[in-house]
């Protein structure tokens, strides 16, 4: 027993010891101003890394926009919206290698060897492109959309069975809205051709058919009365008649042009129509159909009354 208790006492000895030791360890390292004066100048470094580069971002993004400004863009004679969507590219782009940057100067900051580290990353980013092919399609594809100005948000487009407007245009994919609310998403690297509506004025074309039974001069003169007339916003010159298109059975078809803003042509062949259909009615023109329901009807009154 006496043995046992002499262990007992070697035991706690040596466990106050061991707790005393380090106690002392840690007072002698929050005593070293060495290591804090190195904490510290990391910790500065690790600030400063990142005042420097919010400052330096906010510099790029602030000569984007001045380079994109709407005043830099008619000077250059540069169409906004691509120069709005390159922009925010151009920002994103920043963002992510700045902070890529940053990423890499603090963990220096801990002697963390980056040779290594950025090694594996490249053999990393190898077998993803290998294996994401796709993908590095629809990237680059989108970067040249951007690049060459194929089309930008806003735009009517089509390609392949798909036309609407522009929403987005990223890196990957991009995204239509049809006229009838369908919403398409086309990955980037599947666009192959593609048909701009939005770039040039468009060309309304309006057919005005009248019988053979009447006078084509008065027929023309009333439709120029009504052309020049005409006041649409949407319209850039002034509407023209080019005079008759076609002669057939159906009646003699008036072919009438007129140059307007993009994508607006079937509102304007709409009022057009609906001012020549009412100037026509003022002035007893009749439609192909309508004069030949006028032959049928005195046919059939001619049948009733037995020729009489």
């Amino acid at each position: 027993m006496a043995m046992d208790g002499e262990n007992i006492i070697e035991f706690t000895t040596s466990k106050g010891n061991l707790w005393e030791q380090f106690i002392d360890r840690m007072r002698d390292k929050i005593e070293d101003t060495q290591m804090w004066t190195s904490a510290a100048t990391v910790i500065g470094r690790i600030v400063l890394i990142l005042i420097v580069s919010r400052l330096v971002l906010m510099i790029l993004n602030r000569f984007i926009d001045h380079v994109t400004s709407e005043r830099e863009t008619s000077r250059l004679k540069l169409r906004t919206r691509r120069v709005q969507t390159l922009g925010r590219l151009l920002k994103n782009a920043a963002g992510y290698t700045i902070n890529f940057v940053v990423i890499l100067l603090v963990l220096g900051e801990f002697n963390i060897q980056l040779a290594p580290l950025l090694a594996g990353a490249g053999v990393i980013g190898l077998a993803i492109g290998f294996g994401a092919q796709s993908l590095v399609k629809d990237v680059i594809t989108g970067f040249f959309i951007i690049l060459e100005d194929q089309f930008a948000v806003g735009d009517v487009i089509q390609t392949g069975n798909f036309k609407g407007t522009v929403e987005m245009i990223g890196l990957r994919a991009t995204r239509i809205k049809s006229w009838t609310g369908e919403i398409h998403i086309i990955p980037n690297g599947s666009i192959v051709e593609v048909t701009n509506y939005s770039v040039n004025n468009a060309i309304a074309v309006i057919d005005v058919n009248i019988a053979y039974e009447e006078q084509v001069s008065q027929a023309m003169e009333i439709v120029r009365g009504v052309l020049v007339k005409f006041e649409d916003p949407n319209i850039v010159n002034t509407p023209e008649l080019l005079g008759i298109q076609t002669m057939n059975a159906q009646g003699i078809t008036l072919r009438v042009t007129v140059e307007c803003r993009p994508n607006t042509q079937s509102v304007v062949t709409r009022k057009i129509n609906e001012e020549v259909k009412r100037v026509f009615e003022d002035n007893g023109i009749a439609a192909p159909y309508q004069r030949m329901m006028t032959i049928q009807q005195r046919a059939d009154m001619v049948d009733r009354t037995g020729g009489a």
